[in-house]
């Protein structure tokens, strides 16, 4: 039997409803916010006026705003898409209602007196699923039983869905605000996100298989077997070569996707990776570079540049665990991430909570506090991370911004200097309603929304991070410029543009002060001796 491999540049999309699949269109609460409070306004503003979406979109002022990316001829489409959500969603659009109703009930009704009376009002689809709670200063809230909704029939694995193509560009509409609607070349499966044949069919892209077994896995139409066929090729792929070397090998994919490498432990950081196989304008590593056992995935937080299911449901079979922050706090804005990624088939999830530490072998990971770039939410599920291999250290602070630093001197006195530093400087950041809005059952004003923003470090902020923890190399990343990452980050930068000009100031800051810095994009190699006491390194710019 003939066997072929996976092309590279195939894309194993996952969507939720026919939108993209990020991740707050995973947990049931959040979900069904988002299905109202995002994708049915995005429908309607598209129906009511298809050509100011058409305009809008051409427009690079307005990218990654709530605007349809599709030309005026797809308003039947569009149409049919509203006419499938309402039938298909009817249960979460009346829990979507139902929060909002709940939230009201609570403003109205409690003078800070017991709760307990109230429990009769909450709306008949949320009973046995939320607890009313006070606050210290008797201020009215609720909190969601999660695992109960996971179990529930607000859980619709048949909401999920995988659209394969083959990519040749970096080029595609912004994935919050246009649904993927039926096009040439992309064949939809109507499977979950758990589905093993998404393992079987991402090992092909290394290992060959037969297309007839993984076609009958899938139950691909004879219709579409053609189109299915032209995913795979019997050239041989680019072998993957095991890193074996003495040192830490550190390689950066892309935006806060960090590979490090010793000859027995691997450790990925916030995966988020580009294709092969196609002419690119920024030379970068792919998933063929990705090795076929990732000891250790670490997620800082609940963003969909850092969460990206895309690369992530690929790699899982190569995933022996996944580290994510600790929540259970219920709170519609912080779902629990343990629950998320165990419901997408990761069976292999670890929860850290603030200096707890996870060892392997001369590896030492410690999640440490993430601050700020949440607009002021309360939410838990956010960490950074030190990585210790021997005495040689990492710090990945990701997108956290200082805003207090006197936090980061009391996790000094703990950990100490750090060798390397990864931060994160998006400092200009969108506002509060940008991600978030869909969540909030009262509307904020724009001075409010405007204020609360979803900030990184700026060049004082960050100077904290480099007096603190005295690093002998920081290097700025998670900036989005990459353009495999501006589908999900709507993100383009200029020599003037705030967030370059802050971190070409901390670069500079840094070289003055005889630190190695450098504003990270599309690819970098570097080598690190981590059996000595004095550090040494070498490096490798690609």
């Amino acid at each position: 039997m003939e066997k072929f491999l996976l092309k590279p540049n195939v894309v194993i999309e996952p969507l939720f409803d026919r939108w993209y699949a990020w991740p707050h269109l995973i947990s049931p609460a959040t979900s069904a916010m988002n299905i109202v409070g995002r994708h049915l306004k995005i429908i309607n503003s598209y129906l009511q006026s298809p050509k100011m979406h058409e305009a809008a979109v051409k427009n690079p002022k307005m990218l990654g705003g709530p605007f349809m990316d599709f030309p005026i001829e797809r308003v039947e489409d569009i149409a049919l898409l509203k006419a499938k959500t309402l039938e298909s969603q009817s249960k979460l659009i009346l829990f979507a209602e139902a929060v909002q109703e709940l939230d009201d009930m609570l403003k109205s009704n409690v003078s800070g007196g017991s709760l307990e009376p109230l429990y009769q009002k909450v709306p008949e689809i949320l009973k046995g699923y939320v607890e009313l709670v006070y606050d210290l200063n008797s201020n009215p809230s609720f909190r969601f039983f999660e695992p109960l909704l996971y179990q529930s029939e607000f859980f619709n694995k048949s909401s999920q869905s995988i659209a394969l193509w083959s990519t040749s560009n970096d080029e595609r509409p912004f994935c919050l605000s246009t649904p993927r609607l039926d096009e040439p070349g992309v064949l939809h499966l109507d499977i979950p996100f758990d589905h093993p044949g998404i393992d079987l069919l991402s090992k092909m892209k290394r290992v060959p298989g037969s297309i007839d077994e993984i076609a009958h896995v899938f139950g691909v139409d004879i219709k579409d077997r053609e189109l299915f066929n032209s995913f795979f090729t019997s050239e041989p792929c680019q072998p993957y070569e095991k890193y074996k070397g003495s040192k830490a090998r550190m390689r950066y994919f892309g935006h806060a996707c960090i590979l490090i490498e010793t000859e027995d432990v691997c450790i990925l950081t916030d995966p988020v990776i580009s294709y092969y196989g196609y002419e690119s304008s920024v030379a970068h590593f792919s998933d063929v570079d990705i090795p076929d056992v990732i000891d250790y995935v670490l997620i800082t937080h609940n963003h969909q540049d850092h969460i990206l299911f895309e690369t992530l449901l690929p790699l899982r079979h190569k995933i022996k665990n996944i580290v994510v922050p600790r929540t259970s706090s219920g709170a519609l804005q912080d779902p629990n991430l343990k629950l998320m990624f165990k419901s997408a088939g990761f069976n292999n999830v670890i929860e850290i909570d603030e200096m707890e530490e996870i060892q392997l072998k001369n590896v030492k990971i410690t999640g440490l506090p993430f601050t700020g770039e949440h607009s002021d939410l309360n939410i838990k599920s956010k960490a950074c991370f030190h990585v210790a291999i021997d005495k040689f250290t990492f710090l990945f602070v990701a997108d956290s911004r200082i805003l207090e630093a006197k936090i980061y001197e009391h996790i000094h006195g703990i950990i100490g200097n750090v060798d390397v530093i990864f931060l994160g400087m998006e400092c200009d950041g969108a506002p509060l309603s940008w991600l978030y809005g869909p969540l909030l059952t009262e509307k904020v004003s724009r001075e409010n929304d405007q204020s609360r923003r979803l900030s990184g470090c700026d060049c004082e902020r960050g100077m904290h991070l480099i007096n603190i923890f005295n690093p002998k190399e920081a290097y700025v990343y998670a900036m989005g410029q990459e353009p495999w990452l501006e589908f999900i980050s709507s993100i383009k930068y200029t020599a003037t543009s705030h967030p370059i000009v802050q971190s070409d100031m901390l670069v500079e800051y840094c070289k003055n002060k005889n630190i190695i810095a450098e504003r990270l994009f599309g690819e970098k190699e570097l080598f690190y001796s981590y059996d000595r006491p004095q550090l040494k390194e070498i490096y490798q710019d690609l």
